[in-house]
């Protein structure tokens, strides 16, 4: 049955989302509610979303309302009905028995919801009717999030289920896995249970808040909101109510209602308004007394708040062995936890689904982590793991490999899905070359670079890694959630306060030889970001020879933010592409111009739609909504570009001191309006002088390396200054900018 067609019934944050999407992939989408008025809103919140729930924001009006009362005859022409309305069964029942007497036959209906089972929801549905009724639990924020679980029982038409879960993964581009009828699916049955042990162990072990969130976070691959900091968000009082839904639906036997009773600090949380980020506070708090913002967290024994410590436990990377074998209260923590969610997971194969990595891309896809309970058993080693363990009895999963002792029991990842993602093919590579910062994945006919930092920054051995890749075609793909963020200013920073600032300077030129090798390499170079995909991250992607977008993408060129200007080429190859419009033929002004508004703001793209206009992306750029096709489309790419050749070398006749003094007035008027300060505009005058092409005329002409030099030059006389330098600091410990 193909979709053509889909009513949403429901316009809050959920409902909302799934109309937004659908939107996205161009799918006529009907959104209803109570009122008109009331779905109305809902659209304008669409509208206004931050961060933006629609990848074009000009296909609002694509998304049609309407109320329940008055519009419900559009459910007969739907092929898909998603029920997104308040978790009541009351009400829910009361819209399905709408529902099915106005639909067409075959149409599939499904509820959103994230806990109440298939069996309560259908109980009083026909056997005809619970053929086409299933459960699609999209994950908030939807158009972000990669997970989509369909869950489905025995009354269920299968080929129906299938028709979904292609659908939902060729067009709306998820991660669609099939589970079954449980309590919480797979991603919340694991995910909750996995917070419930890292707080409950915390609060053992006497650890605070922030040591807890500290290696509870990055250091496990898990986001570093942490346990509590993820409490917080979320909002403690709705996590309550989670964990009363589990005890109601769970056996006495399962190991959940251990981790799930009532602890007496988080009570008193709830009862005094201390719900988290929507109350007054939670775990953490932003105390405003004496005219200053204080980051205050809680101490676990005492219930009182003081100034939050930052806790650095060394380990940037993800290092399950290095963590657990620490000796240290942090490597005890990190192996309870650990431990116990991989005997929990295990536990849970087949009851909630046959294959166990389901669990793990429920993880990855539902709740970002970079590995999932088994992959995590994985890299511990199974030997490792069992000389270490204390008792499983009755865990089949684990008293089978503790039989066997196969440390290559995982087998091919992601089987929910027939598409050749990175994570099969990872292990299919003939070798694997690399270093600390990138790992080079060689096959018979390309290689694959992926960058391994936090953050995938950018530093010399990732540079190393482009460089030794480019021996055949070349796909630079991650994972992670992240392209890259951008070059590695820590890196850069430990030179600075060295005063050692020709370490600098040899690495931003290493940085861009390698950028000019990567754009007139013999063999294609292929970018395929999703995530972020900024600063020295655009570098690599713009001197890429091809680009095979994800739909959800963030990029731009944001040096300015740190006191910095590109200087990898961003400047250079903006400069290009502006300069090969029709205004910009007829007045040399227009493209320095241009560059220096969209680079002077950091502007960033949050989709390839609005990337293109920006000239961050080109209109023949690729854009794929599922982000696990972008290596088989990067592969396309390859196929088609058998008798590849490189681009000529750019040339550039740029305009010079005529244009920098239009520049100048621009910033003389932002800095009068005191839109920037003072060393804002020292950032803006190296940044004109380059884009202006220096001491030139528009008669003489300059080549790439003229353009990289003067890249070069302004970077480093800004590195060089002590409030770049504070900027940059500042960034690093706060994550957000200093205006000086």
């Amino acid at each position: 049955m193909k979709i053509k067609n889909v009513v949403v019934i429901g316009s809050g944050t959920m409902g909302s989302g799934i109309a937004a999407h659908l939107c996205n992939a161009n799918v006529p989408v009907t959104l209803l509610d109570l009122t008109t008025e009331i779905s109305t809103n809902a659209r304008e919140r669409i509208h206004k979303s931050r961060p933006p729930l629609l990848i074009d924001k000009s296909k609002i009006n694509n998304i049609k309302v309407g109320n329940i009362n008055d519009n419900f005859d559009v459910v007969k022409d739907a092929d898909w009905i998603v029920e997104a309305v308040v978790e009541r069964i009351d009400i829910k029942h009361q819209i399905y028995e709408k529902i099915f007497k106005a639909r067409k036959d075959g149409a599939i209906v499904s509820s959103n919801t994230s806990s109440i089972p298939i069996k309560v929801l259908s109980e009083n549905l026909t056997d005809k009717e619970k053929k086409d009724f299933c459960i699609t639990h999209f994950f908030n924020p939807v158009r972000y999030m990669g997970l989509l679980e369909i869950v489905k029982n025995e009354n269920n038409d299968l080929d129906k289920i299938n028709s979904l879960k292609e659908f939902c993964e060729v067009e709306l581009g998820k991660g669609a896995i099939v589970c079954n009828d449980t309590p919480g699916f797979l991603g919340n049955r694991v995910g909750v249970y996995a917070m419930q042990i890292a707080m409950t162990e915390a609060f053992k072990m006497k650890l605070s808040v922030e040591e807890a969130d500290a290696t509870f976070g990055r250091p496990m691959g898990i986001p570093k909101t942490g346990v509590f900091g993820l409490y917080d968000l979320i909002g403690i009082d709705l996590m309550a109510d989670v964990l009363k839904s589990f005890i109601k639906e769970l056996p006495q036997t399962d190991k959940f209602h251990i981790v799930a009773q009532e602890i007496p600090l988080v009570k008193k949380l709830i009862d005094t308004g201390y719900t988290g980020r929507k109350g007054k506070g939670g775990f953490y708090r932003i105390n405003k007394e004496g005219g200053s913002k204080v980051l205050e967290a809680l101490n676990l024994e005492t219930g009182e708040y003081s100034p939050s410590k930052k806790i650095d436990v060394k380990s940037d990377k993800v290092d399950l062995n290095a963590l657990i074998n620490r000796g240290d209260k942090y490597g005890e923590y990190a192996w309870s936890v650990l431990s116990k969610i991989i005997k929990y997971a295990s536990s849970l194969v087949p009851e909630i689904t046959k294959n166990f990595n389901d669990i793990d891309e429920a993880m990855r896809l539902g709740f970002n982590w970079a590995k999932g309970p088994f992959e995590m058993l994985e890299e511990i080693g199974v030997e490792n793991f069992f000389s270490k363990i204390d008792e499983f009895k009755g865990n089949k999963f684990l008293e089978e490999l503790s039989k066997t002792k196969d440390e290559k029991f995982y087998g091919e990842r992601q089987k929910y899905t027939n598409i050749e993602t990175v994570g099969k093919v990872k292990r299919k590579a003939q070798s694997v070359d690399g270093n600390s910062s990138a790992q080079i994945y060689r096959f018979k006919d390309h290689n694959i670079v992926e960058f391994t930092t936090k953050a995938n920054a950018l530093d010399y051995d990732s540079m190393d890694a482009l460089k030794k890749a480019t021996d055949k075609p070349l796909i630079i793909i991650n994972e992670s959630m992240q392209f890259s963020a951008g070059v590695n200013l820590t890196y850069t920073m430990d030179f600075a306060d060295k005063g050692d600032f020709k370490s600098i300077e040899k690495f931003i030129k290493y940085f861009q030889d390698t950028c000019k090798h990567l754009k007139y390499s013999k063999y294609p170079v292929i970018s395929a970001p999703s995530g972020l995909t900024l600063g020295g991250g655009f570098e690599v992607l713009v001197q890429s020879n091809f680009v095979a977008s994800h739909t959800n993408i963030v990029i731009g060129l944001v040096e300015t933010i740190v006191g910095l200007i590109p200087a990898g080429g961003g400047c250079k190859e903006m400069l290009a592409r502006w300069s090969e419009t029709k205004e910009a033929k007829k007045d040399p002004n227009y493209a320095p111009l241009k560059v220096f508004d969209i680079i002077g703001y950091g502007k960033t793209a949050t989709s390839p739609v609005e990337a293109v206009p920006m000239k961050y992306l080109r209109p023949e750029d690729k854009t794929i909504m599922n982000r696990n096709s972008l290596l088989e489309v990067s592969k396309k790419i390859i196929n088609e570009n058998k008798n590849f050749t490189p681009t000529e070398e750019l040339k550039f006749n740029l305009p010079g001191e005529s244009v920098r003094d239009e520049m100048n007035k621009i910033l003389e008027k932002l800095y009068n309006d005191k839109v920037i300060l003072d060393h804002g505009v020292e950032v803006a005058k190296e940044l004109a002088f380059v884009l202006s092409g220096g001491d030139t005329t528009v008669e003489k002409t300059l080549t790439e390396d003229d353009l990289f030099k003067l890249e070069l030059d302004a970077f480093m006389r800004l590195i060089e200054t002590k409030k770049t330098q504070e900027r940059i600091k500042h960034t690093l410990a706060t994550g957000k900018p200093l205006v000086n």
